[in-house]
């Protein structure tokens, strides 16, 4: 593969030759591209889908739908329509010798790509990529490869037509091998990003040779307080939990104070229409025995799992201090939520939880780059260190010190 990696390499040193007017035109005929190529995206989705059992929590993830293809097609002309992210002057002075420094903002070059059964990633991570002058070499998982393939196909299709490389973004093999190929790639590879479930971003992060940004499983929480409003929570609480259950920013756990459990039967009410399962613990069980249809006992497995699934635990909790020690030891860094009309209350949740966003009366499912309105995302960073929560443009963008003189010399 490694003249995939030295093609993509020297690909992206054409992009600089691109202007942003040029890029929003590729993007926007991409975006054009992906509804006028609906019936061969689906086509290829459903090579998938026929391979993968629908009870699969991936099977809402790997879908492709007429409507899922018109909102990756509106990402993408969002992505067209932001200021570039590229040439921005974030720190200029002059020194006392006359030495006149300036700080500008820049590609980081290629960025490797590896994800799992999430097609529509394919698209966020070139169109990303492509406006920040990034050139993209995907690797996706096997269950999604008929799909990732056609995606970067049509891509390809686009860009010869306006004459820019194909290079700029490749699709390696949905094998183990070209994953460590990519992990390996010293000199090709300037930033590799992993999206996906736990056991793929450890591997990740324990493996690469090259530079990673770490983007978290999500261990997602919300906290129900002795003041929470009740009609307020039912619609947080049912949004964050079923809108999409397979993404990484969906409710795991349910935290209730225990004043509040003579309310839980009605606040986790509409859960049922979903037919979701709840495993609550002896208290939260005791207040929904005989209120609840799909009602299970907590096992201690059931706190800070990432279900991905039409499932959740209940935890009951005494105080905000016994909410804030669940998260601080079941939490992932990626979103936790509470719901009160204490403003007290809130404010100190929000110092003292350790996520990359931490909502007050608002489900965990807005944490969404386009949501943010950054057009699209390449993934949310858990960790501290570079970039955190939504990923985008100037996320993927480093920067260089450009130096101007007049002949001065270094004593």
């Amino acid at each position: 593969m490694n003249k995939q990696f030295e093609n993509t390499k020297r690909a992206c040193k054409s992009l600089a030759l691109l202007s942003d007017e040029q890029r929003n035109e590729v993007l926007l005929a991409v975006s054009d591209a992906i509804i006028n190529g609906e019936e061969r995206l689906l086509r290829a989705n459903g090579e998938d889908l026929a391979r993968m059992d629908k009870s699969n929590p991936l099977y809402d993830r790997l879908q492709l739908t007429p409507q899922r293809l018109e909102a990756i097609a509106q990402d993408m002309r969002n992505v067209a329509t932001l200021p570039t992210p590229l040439g921005h002057i974030t720190k200029q002075k002059t020194l006392p010798n006359g030495l006149r420094l300036c700080r500008v903002s820049v590609p980081f070059g290629v960025i490797g790509m590896i994800y799992e059964a999430r097609p529509n990633v394919t698209f966020d991570v070139f169109s990303l990529c492509f406006k920040s002058g990034n050139a993209c070499i995907l690797k996706g998982g096997k269950d999604a490869d008929a799909s990732n393939r056609e995606a970067v196909a049509l891509i390809h299709e686009v860009l010869q037509r306006f004459g820019v490389s194909t290079d700029v973004v490749a699709l390696l093999p949905a094998t183990h091998e070209a994953t460590a190929e990519l992990l390996s790639a010293v000199g090709y590879v300037d930033l590799c990003i992993p999206r996906g479930g736990r056991r793929l971003i450890d591997f990740v992060r324990d493996t690469a040779r090259v530079p990673v940004i770490e983007t978290g499983a999500g261990v997602v929480n919300t906290y129900f307080d002795k003041d929470g409003d009740l009609d307020m929570g039912r619609a947080i609480i049912l949004n964050a939990k079923t809108r999409r259950v397979s993404v990484c920013n969906a409710l795991d756990c349910l935290l209730v104070h225990q004043d509040r459990l003579e309310h839980l039967g009605k606040l986790v009410e509409p859960l049922a229409g979903k037919h979701v399962i709840i495993y609550a613990d002896e208290p939260a069980y005791k207040a929904l025995d005989g209120q609840y249809p799909f009602l299970q006992h907590a096992t201690t497995d059931s706190f800070g799992t990432e279900f991905m699934d039409y499932k959740l635990a209940i935890k009951t909790v005494a105080s905000l201090e016994d909410a804030l020690a669940h998260i601080d030891r079941y939490g992932s860094g990626h979103s936790e939520a509470i719901i009160t009309a204490n403003e007290q209350n809130a404010r100190r949740f929000q110092q003292h939880v350790d996520a990359a966003c931490v909502y007050w009366n608002a489900p965990t499912s807005f944490t969404d780059g386009a949501q943010f309105g950054l057009g699209a995302e390449i993934g949310i960073s858990t960790q501290k260190l570079g970039p955190r929560g939504p990923m985008a443009l100037e996320e993927i963008t480093t920067y260089k010190w450009l130096i101007e003189g007049e002949g001065q010399t270094r004593p």
